[in-house]
C-alpha cells in the first residue's frame, strides 16, 4: 500500500489524451501525490443522448496511455456498475472498497478543471462529494474564473478543500479529436502513439452512426455528474 494522497482524475476518455496526462502529472507533482487514478466514466450523466465508445475501449486506450508511468493507475470502478456514474458515489467507494493501492487515511483528491468547476453545483449531491476528498482545479482556455471567489459564492463552508493550481493551461479537447478521426485527418501529438493506433486499428470515430449521434447530442440538453 503506498502512503500519501491520491489523486483521482475522472473522465469520458474518448479518447484520452496528451491533455489529460499533463494534467494528471503536473498535480501529481504539485501536490506531491502518491499517484493518480483515472477513472473513466461508466455512463456518463453529462452526455445522455450522445454516443460514447464502449467502455472496453475505453478503458483499454487509457491501459496504453498510461502504461509507462507506474504513478498512473486505472480503476474500473464506474464502468463495472450499473446506472449513471456520480463522482460522489464513485469517491466514496473508492475511500471505502479494498483493493487498493493507496492509504484511505491520506485521503483523495479530486482533479477538475475551472470549467468544470462552475458547474459543481449542479452536480448530483456535491457537498457529499467536498465532504469526501479536496478539489484540485486546473485552468481551462476561455474560463477565466477566479475558483476561490466561485467557492466562496456556492460553497463557502468548503472553501478550504479547494487546491488551485497554475497550470497545465491546454485546450485541445476529445471532441476535436474525435472530429478529426471521424474525418480521417491525424491525430497524431494530440494523444499518445499507442491510442492513435488503437482508435486507427478499431476505428472507433469513423462508424457513421458515432459521427450521427454526436452531432445531434451537441445540440442536447446537458446535466452535470
Amino acid at each position: 500500500m503506498t502512503h500519501g494522497a491520491w489523486g483521482i482524475l475522472g473522465g469520458t476518455f474518448d479518447p484520452i489524451h496528451f491533455a489529460h496526462l499533463a494534467i494528471a502529472e503536473q498535480t501529481r507533482e504539485t501536490l506531491d501525490l502518491a499517484g493518480v487514478l483515472f477513472v473513466p466514466a461508466g455512463v456518463p450523466p453529462h452526455k445522455r443522448g450522445q454516443a460514447v465508445s464502449p467502455s472496453a475501449d475505453r478503458v483499454a486506450m487509457v491501459e496504453l496511455a498510461i502504461a509507462d508511468n507506474p504513478a498512473f493507475h486505472v480503476s474500473r470502478v464506474e464502468v463495472d456498475r450499473p446506472g449513471p456514474s456520480y463522482a460522489a458515489d464513485t469517491v466514496e467507494r473508492l475511500l471505502g472498497d479494498p483493493p487498493r493501492p493507496w492509504d484511505p487515511g491520506a485521503g483523495l483528491v479530486f482533479i477538475l478543471s475551472a470549467e468544470a468547476l462552475v458547474g459543481l453545483d449542479r452536480w448530483h449531491d456535491p457537498e457529499r462529494l467536498l465532504r469526501a476528498c479536496r478539489l484540485a482545479v486546473v485552468p481551462r482556455r476561455g474560463y477565466p474564473v477566479e475558483p476561490e471567489d466561485w467557492m466562496a459564492a456556492h460553497f463557502p463552508a468548503f472553501v478550504d478543500r479547494l487546491i488551485v493550481l497554475e497550470g497545465p493551461d491546454l485546450s485541445h479537447s476529445a471532441s476535436v479529436i474525435r472530429e478529426r478521426a471521424a474525418a480521417g485527418r491525424t491525430i497524431r501529438y494530440l494523444v499518445p502513439r499507442a491510442v492513435e493506433t488503437y482508435v486507427r486499428e478499431h476505428e472507433l470515430y469513423r462508424r457513421h452512426a458515432f459521427v450521427e449521434a454526436n452531432a445531434s447530442g451537441r445540440r442536447a440538453h446537458r446535466s452535470m455528474p
